[in-house]
């Protein structure tokens, strides 16, 4: 989708609290990552149609994804995870802000490491991913055990910029070698043999993959 068609889509995305444009205002000024405005659109969608009570993110930032989550669900419980101690205050505050602090339960660190943390609310429904990219996998295969029977999981950043679909990128090393980890990703997921996946073009490239 050329960024003619992106921005015209964004555009007609107007109806938002002030809260939440004043956090991506944030977050463009502090260059910190949260979902492009058409990728959490896509997101918020098929959780309505999902319709989950639990859902678990693996990657706070400033909790704008968790904020719009609840806000789209007002049934659902979102337990989320970072290990950035200062972003996570500010989340914590945003959160305390937006009036959903009774159902947004925030859990400092590293997510390869606090599984047990998780554990403690019981299954989980939906599983977000949208942490550190080069350990997608880690991450599925750490969590994907406390789905429920029909749980779904999402995974944003995908496309990394169309990035992964170029033969040969003029990128640094080192986002070389993260693409070839997000390809891999992107095709151990589409080879999953418990879960069946779509890859949408929105955003930065959203994954879906639900249970067999």
């Amino acid at each position: 989708m050329n960024d003619q068609v992106h921005g015209y889509i964004e555009k007609l995305y107007t109806d938002r609290a002030p809260l939440l444009t004043e956090m991506e205002n944030f977050a463009v000024e502090g260059n910190i990552p949260i979902m492009e405005l058409d990728g959490i659109e896509a997101l918020l969608q098929w959780l309505r149609f999902q319709q989950p009570k639990r859902i678990l993110e693996v990657g706070t930032a400033i909790g704008y994804s968790a904020i719009r989550m609840a806000e789209a669900l007002p049934d659902a419980q979102i337990v989320s995870i970072d290990r950035d101690e200062e972003r996570l205050a500010k989340a914590s505050t945003y959160i305390s802000r937006s009036g959903y602090e009774d159902r947004i339960f925030l859990l400092h660190g590293d997510a390869l490491e606090i599984k047990h943390k998780a554990e403690e609310f019981g299954q989980f429904d939906a599983l977000f991913i949208d942490a550190a990219k080069s350990q997608y996998g880690r991450f599925f295969e750490l969590y994907e055990p406390l789905l429920s029977a029909h749980g779904v999981i999402y995974t944003d950043n995908v496309l990394f910029k169309g990035l992964v679909a170029e033969a040969s990128p003029e990128v640094s090393r080192n986002v070389k070698q993260l693409l070839r980890k997000i390809d891999h990703y992107n095709k151990w997921l589409m080879n999953n043999e418990n879960y069946q996946t779509v890859i949408l073009p929105v955003g930065d490239g959203l994954a879906i993959s639900k249970k067999r």
